[in-house]
């Protein structure tokens, strides 16, 4: 039944879909509704956003098109970073020192709210607490690192560099020479969370409909309807929390951004012996590397790796045997590997790689722009939105600047790079 709800493909949410709690009880949209807010998309903006409106005591409504964490949300590697993908110091000098100060401050622990309502909520999402390893690949990423680290270091962030021996014994492999610790940081199951996350909003006082795509948006006596198929939803507020997946409503919204693909596989739970010499500990890795590689276990002892790539047409085969080798290539200890899960969705990147604020119109708000950094920004931007539509955070006092969608250049013909290119980096080298 739970996989009918994901489309009935394994290579949507793989090993996630397998391992999670199912979701909470949801229904279709039917008939007309009012609330005070409408939300569209379960993800983690849309339902951070649902579970502190609801908290605030105004009626928050999700209107989802397939099922809670069908997008990016329930495809991620799980790690739970602090800050964004670029350096601390790239937002104030991109965004100028109000806003980007904002951001920085709002985002430098932005974990800690993540792992705060998994405890107040009680989530079962396998979480670790253990940090994560940004791991030097070669010279260049060595410098990378060590920069990330004197940034974060100078804003008292307890962020570590590990030396060759250091970072090997924590990660369980030789490639690299060096790592960046973030004890802030740490992992998740993150469709387990983005469920547990529903079921809160729900609890809070929140509704959630899925199956129900939004087809049209309008302006209608003050406020706004948002209509489904067999429904629709008359709120003061609509929130639009879909980022690269919105297609019908506000199109503008797909087109700022360009899609990078990104695939995971998981292999068979390693064996006592062999698990305990891969990230011993318990942390979350990512190289260094502009075709980079993650990898993370999970509760069950399974290594999971992922890349650049899309699990489609030629990508299926050469992606999958290129990670055969990646993990042969980090875990000789492994041996022979054999791959049981595998699945693949999109990341939206801004030219900049920073996040976009938008108010297309009166009383709605969307936000988009995750760059690959979604779960603690997701869920902070959530409760933010939730502040600022209770009337606790003025607009002048946002943490990002409104901006006016604009279309990416090129966009399509570097969405085709992108995958194609992964493909090629992923090819088997000459002999």
């Amino acid at each position: 039944m739970i996989a009918d709800r994901m489309l009935n493909d394994r290579q949507s949410h793989g090993l996630w879909e397998r391992t999670a709690p199912p979701p909470p009880a949801t229904e279709k949209l039917v008939g007309d509704i009012v609330a005070d807010v409408a939300i569209v998309g379960a993800g983690y903006t849309g339902l951070s956003a649902a579970l502190h409106l609801a908290e605030r005591g105004l009626d928050a409504v999700v209107i989802e098109a397939a099922e809670i964490g069908f997008g990016a949300a329930g495809r991620s590697t799980g790690l739970v970073n602090a800050g964004l993908w670029v350096m601390p110091s790239a937002l104030k000098e991109t965004l100028g020192p109000v806003y980007g100060g904002r951001l920085l401050d709002l985002l430098r622990d932005s974990p800690r709210t993540v792992f705060e309502i998994i405890d107040k909520h009680n989530l079962p999402c396998e979480l670790k607490r253990a940090g994560t390893i940004h791991c030097g690949a070669d010279k260049k990423g060595v410098a990378e690192i060590a920069e990330r680290a004197r940034q974060w270091q100078a804003l008292d962030a307890p962020v570590h560099i590990l030396d060759a021996g250091e970072t090997r014994a924590k990660t369980g492999t030789s490639a690299f020479a060096a790592g960046l610790l973030d004890l802030r940081a740490g992992t998740i199951q993150p469709l387990a969370y983005v469920r547990g996350l529903a079921g809160a909003a729900i609890a809070a006082g929140a509704t959630v409909f899925t199956a129900s795509p939004v087809e049209h948006i309008a302006r209608e006596g003050g406020v706004w309807r948002l209509a489904t198929r067999s429904g629709s939803a008359r709120a003061k507020w609509a929130v639009v929390s879909t980022d690269t997946y919105t297609s019908r409503i506000l199109p503008e919204l797909r087109r700022e951004q360009v899609v990078l693909p990104f695939f995971h596989v998981a292999t068979a739970p390693l064996s006592h012996r062999i698990r305990h010499t891969i990230l011993p500990e318990g942390h979350g890795a990512w190289d260094t590397r502009t075709v980079l590689t993650a990898f993370r276990t999970d509760n069950a002892g399974r290594l999971i790796v992922g890349s650049v790539g899309a699990l489609r047409g030629t990508g299926i085969a050469i992606h999958r045997n290129w990670a055969r080798r990646r993990i042969r290539a980090l875990f000789p200890q492994i041996g022979e590997v054999e791959l049981e899960h595998e699945w693949y969705g999109r990341i939206g990147m801004t030219n900049d790689h920073l996040p976009r604020l938008h108010l297309p119109a009166e009383n709605m708000i969307a936000l988009t722009g995750f760059n690959g950094r979604g779960i603690a920004p997701g869920t902070v931007f959530g409760r933010e939105l939730a502040r600022h539509i209770s009337g606790e955070l003025p607009l002048d006092g946002m943490f990002l600047p409104v901006s006016s969608a604009r279309s990416a250049s090129f966009r399509a013909i570097r969405e085709g790079y992108y995958e194609l290119g992964a493909q090629i980096a992923h090819l088997p080298p000459a002999c």
